[in-house]
């Protein structure tokens, strides 16, 4: 990881440096549905609006698509054998967020990037 948040937490470094995973249905953002950004918890960088959003079921926060193209890194993952995968991390601090897999809503883009709520802020529209 490039840049390093040193107040993270034992979970939040699971996550964003050793590539785990949480629990699913266990995360803040789950089912969390207010106006606003969602940034990295390590670096603070934006990475999805509010409005790229939805409910996918899955028990992540699911996303059709990245608030920037730059923000995202995309990196092959072969960690379960049989099963490839794309990985993504945060652009700026190269922080592990999750997976996109291209099973979103067809009407968007087709993606659904699956986020780790413990690897994300929250800032609310409400604030600015």
């Amino acid at each position: 990881m490039k840049k390093v948040n040193k107040n993270l937490t034992s979970e939040e470094i699971f996550i964003l440096r050793d590539k785990g995973t949480e629990r699913p249905f266990s995360g803040k953002f789950d089912t969390f549905f207010e106006e606003g950004v969602y940034k990295c918890k390590n670096c603070n960088a934006e990475l999805f609006k509010s409005d790229s959003k939805y409910d996918a079921g899955c028990g992540w926060p699911s996303f059709f698509e990245a608030i920037d193209e730059k923000s995202i890194l995309y990196k092959e993952d072969n960690s379960i054998f049989g099963r490839p995968r794309t990985e993504i991390l945060c652009a700026k601090c190269e922080g592990h967020l999750g997976h996109v897999f291209e099973d979103g809503p067809v009407e968007k883009s087709g993606l659904r990037y699956c986020v780790n709520s413990i690897s994300l802020d929250f800032e609310s529209k409400k604030n600015n």
